[in-house]
């Protein structure tokens, strides 16, 4: 009995002591971890301080930054409409278009905190300003993450941490949340996934966010009252959106742009350029010739480039121990940076039989004069017409058939050659006749038609036009002048290229064509544009009207 009882006392101390040495270990085990994890974090937290007291000079980029509206240049109209639609007692949602750096996005950052100055606007003094960009913007199509519109952390993830473990799904904000109260700015939105792009869509119109999970459960008592909240009642995401975009207006889906105001910035003009580089030079504290202004204004197109060039040239300046830019410095910069002159077409100082200016709108929305070229030979064996420089079909695509067309242009060349021979009975069958569009950039679009016809008209009859007349607009085969787009930028090309006479389809006429300098003429009939140009008068006789029916 007595063994027994010893054998049991040794296994029962064995037992404590064992027990004692493992909770120990466990405790010291825990103590060193969490030793290890301070040490750790003290380190990183060292190391992060050193990386912040280590800073660079200041980009001239961000010193030329505009701190206020009145910095942006050359968007005046622009930031007028932006300021109207955004910063009065009911803000709306806008979409901004335009090129690549004239001030989309300084303008959208500016626009909510003078709308905040308002003290009969929505805003309040705290209200955020939240910016993502659509082309770097990634999501997971299961809902795991995303960044814009939020997501739910379901517990089976990894790091789901003591919620997680109970078992509890963990909304998380998106963008469209944070940026509850104020604005949410949504760079190159045009860029934007098609599927995010409709839940975009969803929260501008409930103005709250509905998030699901397999793993929430109403009746579950374990999940915190605010989960529930959320699940049941949504994320508040009332806000105003700010998207920037350097696609045309037919590239955004209409579903949003019917949510959204409309504005327009411009590409800037030479004296836009011009002023943002002398800005630029006064930001580096360095002297610079005023002819080296000139020259950046024929490489860059936005200001982005424009500060670029005036940096690089600061820089060599510097580089060189000298105190002042010449123009020296900025064409090396051009040329090592292989910049391409802008092209900016010029009218002609002498007339000449065939030429005519007319006028086109770029892809980036801005308006170009457009030289046109025309010869006419009379034929002995039957004359053609040939065009260079246009595109002569195009492809249409509708679902999943794509379809081919002659391309409008081309269109325009015959529908001219018909107009004429309706009026004036002159066959062009009789003649050889070549269209030409020097500058190497292929033209499409039904907008060169009435200068088509004056260049052939004029070609065939040997009578001169003015060379400071342009003219746009498309024509019919009875010599009707059709409306068409972009009036406002091809009367402003047309003025920048030294036109003083410039003729539009009278439907597009308005009187603000009359403020960009030059003599803006409507014309619903190329007869109009004849009489004043050739300074006569065509009437269709019966004679040419039957014998153009002949040939049509």
């Amino acid at each position: 009995m007595e063994i027994l009882t010893i054998i049991l006392i040794t296994a029962q101390l064995v037992f404590t002591v064992t027990a004692f040495l493992y909770f120990f270990n466990g405790v010291k085990t825990q103590s060193t971890a969490k030793t290890s994890v301070v040490i750790d974090s003290k380190k990183e937290s060292s190391r992060l301080e050193s990386l912040k007291k280590v800073s660079l000079t200041l980009p001239l980029s961000e010193k030329t930054r505009p701190s206020a509206m009145e910095d942006v240049i050359g968007q005046e109209e622009g930031i007028k409409a932006l300021r109207a639609v955004f910063c009065g007692k009911n803000p709306q949602h806008v979409l901004i278009y335009g090129p690549a750096g004239v001030g989309k996005t300084a303008a959208a950052r500016l626009v909510l905190e003078e709308a905040k100055m308002n003290p009969d606007s929505p805003f309040g003094k705290e209200a955020k300003f939240i910016e993502i960009d659509a082309t770097t913007l990634r999501f997971d199509e299961r809902s795991i993450a995303d960044p814009l519109i939020g997501s739910v952390h379901d517990p089976i993830y990894q790091g789901a941490g003591a919620l997680g473990n109970a078992g509890i799904p963990q909304p998380k904000e998106g963008a469209v949340t944070k940026a509850h109260g104020g604005a949410l700015f949504i760079d190159e939105i045009g860029e934007l996934n098609p599927i995010q792009m409709n839940k975009l869509l969803k929260v501008l119109e409930d103005r709250k966010v509905f998030l699901n999970s397999a793993y929430y459960s109403s009746e579950n008592t374990q999940i915190p009252e605010y989960i529930h909240d959320i699940f049941d009642n949504g994320l508040p995401a009332d806000f105003r959106l700010i998207g920037a975009t350097t696609r045309s207006p037919e590239d955004i889906p209409q579903a949003l742009r019917s949510r959204c105001c409309e504005i327009f910035f411009d590409k800037l003009k030479t004296n836009d350029i011009k002023k943002i580089a002398k800005g630029a030079a006064v930001n580096t504290g360095m002297e610079c010739d005023e002819n080296a202004f000139d020259i950046v204004a024929q490489f860059s197109g936005n200001g982005r480039d424009t500060v670029n060039i005036m940096q690089t040239a600061a820089s060599l300046a510097l580089y060189e121990k000298r105190k002042n830019i010449t123009c020296s410095d900025i064409q090396w910069v051009v040329k090592s940076g292989r910049y391409n002159k802008l092209i900016k077409n010029k009218v002609c100082d002498k007339a000449k039989c065939g030429a005519v200016n007319g006028l086109a709108v770029l892809p980036d929305g801005t308006g170009m004069l457009l030289k046109i070229e025309a010869s006419a030979v009379k034929s002995i064996s039957g004359g053609k017409i040939t065009a260079a420089g246009i595109i002569e079909n195009e492809d249409i695509k509708r679902g999943s058939v794509t379809m081919k067309r002659t391309s409008c242009a081309k269109s325009s060349v015959e529908n001219a050659a018909a107009a004429i021979k309706y009026l004036t009975g002159i066959d062009t069958a009789e003649y050889d006749i070549h269209i030409n569009f020097p500058g190497g950039v292929p033209v499409d679009g039904p907008s060169a038609g009435a200068a088509i016809f004056c260049a052939m008209y004029s070609a065939m009859t040997g009578k001169e036009i003015d060379p400071h007349t342009a003219l746009t607009g498309e024509i019919s085969i009875f010599g009707e002048v059709l409306p068409v787009g972009g009036v406002e930028e091809k009367v402003q090309a047309a003025v920048e290229a030294g036109a003083e006479l410039v003729f539009v389809p009278d439907q597009n006429f308005n009187s603000s064509l009359l403020n960009f300098g030059a003599e803006v003429v409507a014309a619903n009939n190329i007869n109009q544009v004849l009489e004043r140009i050739f300074a006569e008068e065509i009437k269709e006789s019966e004679e040419n009207i039957l014998t153009a029916k002949g040939a049509v």
